[in-house]
């Protein structure tokens, strides 16, 4: 099979993904429609929405416009407009040759999905490479199980986020844990595609639990980095999500 990052509007990757002999296509948050419609020739099996942002889910009519019948699989939110499938945490979804599971991972938005399956992680904006999304829906007791439901899954799954912000999360990673050796390789890497501009996703899971802040809240550097550098640091003996709610806050004023 073929995993495609199409890009979009400034910075989002509406994600395509065929099997190999081009008969089967499934489209993931498409924002807009005009790059999906010229990176496909035929209709997609479905289409995955995992939350109801207009730069997920905009260019959804101009598909079925095109492609009328196309089934389309969203979470359960009014604010998702155009579905043919509603689902919810644990169902099964069945894309051509492809089988997913549906994950809630609340935080970004209340009702946001990821979808697992083939060693690919659809995550929208829940996990990003070297971040998380902002909370604005959820708290952080939310995002960090969110997060960690999702650090679970097998390191080599392929995380395909929904917007490159690779590079600018990397620079908030090196603030918080700057002497972490993973990171410095990894940021060696995102200078050469930089140079290149090759798309820094997706990533790999085993990647982001070495290097993702936002993944490693529990690790004492981590932690020295938040205590040492965030505007506002928890007490000591405070918990897991006091400190995750201090580093996203952290990274919500960052500029670098």
């Amino acid at each position: 099979m073929r995993l495609q990052p199409i890009p979009a509007l400034s910075d989002n990757y509406i994600w395509c993904l065929t099997d190999d002999d081009g008969m089967h296509a499934l489209i993931v948050d498409p924002g807009v429609a005009a790059p999906v419609l010229e990176a496909l020739v035929a209709p997609p099996a479905a289409i995955l929405l995992t939350h109801h942002h207009g730069d997920h889910i905009g260019g959804v009519p101009g598909l079925l416009e095109c492609w009328p019948g196309t089934p389309v699989i969203a979470p359960e939110d009014p604010r998702v407009p155009l579905a043919t499938r509603r689902v919810s945490d644990g169902e099964a979804v069945q894309v051509g040759p492809w089988g997913f599971t549906a994950l809630a991972v609340p935080g970004h938005t209340r009702s946001h999905l990821a979808f697992h399956g083939h060693d690919l992680l659809f995550c929208g904006d829940t996990l990003f490479s070297l971040g998380c999304g902002r909370l604005f829906e959820g708290t952080p007791a939310q995002m960090l199980a969110s997060l960690d439901r999702l650090a679970a899954l097998p390191g080599t799954t392929r995380v395909c986020c929904g917007h490159e912000y690779t590079h600018s999360n990397a620079r908030f990673a090196r603030a918080v844990e700057p002497d972490n050796p993973a990171l410095a390789r990894l940021s060696e890497e995102l200078h050469t595609m930089d140079q290149t501009g090759k798309a820094t996703l997706p990533t790999r899971l085993a990647d982001e639990l070495a290097c993702n802040p936002f993944l490693r809240i529990d690790v004492p550097a981590v932690r020295a980095g938040i205590r040492e550098r965030a505007p506002a640091a928890p007490a000591a003996d405070a918990s897991r999500d006091a400190w995750f709610g201090a580093l996203r806050a952290w990274k919500d004023g960052f500029a670098a």
